[in-house]
């Protein structure tokens, strides 16, 4: 494989011989279909279950490709590796799998659930660096230090034949898909997706989707000069250098690049736990995420998503989840300003009780001085069915005479 041609001399030959070498190595992954998915988008939407791979993400078909192509004195020496954690963890398990010892840089950002599962499978982590550019530049001082051969994520002929074998099953799955969204951090999955989709069927169309904190593809590909970095939930794809073999892929064979704000990756992430039952890390829904950002842009359309991990902190997850009760007015904070005397709060609990709204948490103050001196404050945060049972408890807490004030739930713990 070479680096002469737009596709870096990979063809679909090659990502069905990279096929034969993942096989009884590499599982097989669920193409289903998803209604509830399809309700929500207007899309008729299939998902492919990549986080249900052994480290939970779509890397380990690259890194086992990557790695069965090594020399006996390759695999004697040792590899290296940098990665935010799903490419960490696939080569690590690998390596382990065909004995090669593994070295892998993470940035000091990765979440401690990656770290942990990249160690378990036996490898060495070191911690370095804010992103993955940073990390690349330890690991490249590492690999010469101790003479290992480079992983790299992305940035490889067998890695992008690898990634290449889930559109193969996608669309063996379901051979007449319209459009595929593939999200893009450094463009090693998309790059080999698009080789084989169109490959398979020209008249595929192909889109990606990056995190709009960085847009570093689609700023090399369009020319445009969007600003790069943040903190952002999808740090799988949160990627400053693209790929000198994937940019032209990229370049040539996808129709168009979509960004997401963090907003829309929360509600995709969201969506696949309490819609699909499965967990999506924020890369792994970005897909998602783009479609329920530009519902238009699918609607009618037979969509196929990669759902390509699902590594994701728990504590984040929880927040994530209780941020969309919010958002959906399912967990609603008011503000009342009540009279300070003995049975007030068993008033307004009773109050509550009667319109149905569970009481979540309540905060009573005294000393504020847009408080009347006879008086007090009372936060309290409920649950609710919907947003017009939301209402309801407003307009009866001020038919109540309790004055209520609706306040961000984060707000109501000040």
């Amino acid at each position: 494989m070479t680096r002469d041609q737009p596709n870096a001399g990979i063809t679909l030959a090659h990502i069905e011989a990279a096929r034969r070498i993942i096989a009884g190595h590499v599982l097989p992954t669920p193409m289903l279909p998803a209604p509830k998915l399809s309700a929500l988008t207007g899309a008729e939407v299939f998902v492919k279950y990549e986080n249900l791979q052994v480290t939970n993400s779509f890397k380990e078909r690259g890194a086992r490709v990557k790695l069965a192509s090594l020399t006996a004195d390759e695999r004697k020496r040792g590899v290296i590796a940098m990665s935010a954690g799903n490419h960490a963890q696939a080569v690590a398990y690998h390596a382990a799998s065909l004995r090669i010892p593994a070295t892998i840089v993470m940035p000091v950002t990765t979440p401690f659930v990656k770290i942990a599962a990249t160690e378990s499978y036996g490898a060495e982590v070191v911690l370095d660096g804010e992103g993955v550019s940073e990390s690349q530049v330890r690991a490249e001082t590492i690999a010469r230090e101790r003479n290992l051969t480079w992983v790299h994520p992305y940035d490889d002929a067998h890695v992008i034949a690898g990634q290449g074998t889930t559109a193969l099953e996608m669309l063996e799955a379901v051979g007449d898909l319209d459009v595929l969204v593939v999200p893009i951090g450094g463009g090693g999955l998309m790059s080999g997706m698009a080789i084989a989709a169109k490959g398979i069927n020209s008249s595929i169309e192909m889109i990606g989707v990056e995190a709009a904190l960085y847009p570093s593809m689609r700023n090399a590909i369009r020319g445009e000069t969007r600003e790069l970095g943040g903190a952002t939930l999808a740090e799988g794809i949160a990627v400053k250098n693209v790929g000198a073999l994937t940019l032209p892929i990229i370049q040539a064979l996808v129709s168009d690049i979509l960004l997401v704000d963090e907003e829309h990756i929360e509600r995709a992430v969201n969506a696949y736990l309490t819609l699909q039952k499965t967990m999506a890390e924020g890369a792994g829904a970005a897909g998602l995420a783009a479609m329920l950002a530009e519902p238009a842009r699918f609607r009618g359309k037979k969509v196929g998503l990669v759902l390509c991990g699902g590594n994701i902190d728990p504590r984040i997850l929880a927040s994530i989840m209780v941020r969309e009760l919010e958002r959906d007015a399912r967990i609603v904070s008011f503000r009342l300003t009540i009279p300070d005397r003995p049975g007030v709060l068993g008033q307004i609990a009773t109050l509550l009780g009667q319109v149905g709204a569970n009481i979540l948490a309540v905060d009573h103050k005294r000393l504020f001085l847009d408080v009347p001196a006879k008086g007090a404050r009372l936060d309290v945060t409920v649950e609710t069915r919907d947003g017009a049972h939301a209402e309801d408890i407003l307009q009866a807490l001020k038919a109540a005479g309790f004055a209520p004030v609706r306040i961000e739930t984060g707000a109501a713990m000040d």
